[in-house]
């Protein structure tokens, strides 16, 4: 009797961290490999699981995640907390993706507002494996740096209105854009983009209309 509690307490202990750990029901992620030999990907694979209340991304390649259920229309305020566990030898970026389309194919489409490490940030939009400036790489004091830990939290928000879009980190505006040419389209998927060689964790992805 002993022996065979014993061994359903073990096999509750072993299961337990690996049902904390699941990956996210409906999250898919599209994996963006690099091609450039001067900036190789990391050796190992990807892991995004649910941590807490929200996400952790392990990156050793860059990956775009995204629920085919997550969608948002007209004027609305995407917000998502990241947190950078560990930072990349080199600066990378990690952020929110918005206006998204066509992700499980050749033919994707999305906006992203990326932080970085050395606290600038960006927006880009994507069309198939071509990318565009929206706002080119900017530096403001609002993005939180590593510390000595090397962990850095920032809180990112997109507010799309009707003829702009802004970007805020912790609060603070720290560009717009209009909504035209590569930014006029936002309705579409939200989600998450992490590049490569970077571990963050993500909590409170929450969507508002305005």
């Amino acid at each position: 009797m002993k022996r065979c509690l014993l061994a359903a307490l073990l096999a509750t202990l072993t299961i337990a961290p690996l049902l904390a750990q699941a990956p996210p029901a409906g999250w898919k992620m599209r994996v963006d490999r690099s091609t450039s030999a001067a900036d190789p990907d990391a050796a190992g694979t990807i892991k995004f699981v649910t941590m807490g209340t929200g996400f952790h991304a392990t990156n050793p390649q860059a990956a775009t995640y995204f629920n085919p259920g997550n969608t948002a229309a007209g004027a609305y305020s995407l917000k998502g907390n990241f947190t950078l566990v560990k930072p990349s030898g080199h600066t990378n970026y990690y952020g929110l993706v918005f206006g998204a389309n066509g992700l499980d194919g050749a033919g994707q489409n999305y906006l992203y507002f990326l932080v970085a490490q050395d606290g600038t940030f960006l927006v880009k939009h994507r069309a198939g494996e071509a990318t565009h400036d929206v706002v080119a790489k900017t530096a403001s004091d609002a993005i939180k740096k590593p510390d000595a830990s090397g962990r850095s939290t920032n809180a990112l928000e997109i507010r799309v209105g009707a003829d702009k879009i802004d970007y805020l980190v912790n609060g603070t505006t720290v560009g717009s854009s209009p909504k035209t040419g590569m930014a006029a389209k936002t309705d579409g998927l939200y989600g998450i983009r992490i590049n490569h060689q970077l571990e963050v964790h993500v909590d409170g992805l929450t969507l508002a209309k305005m």
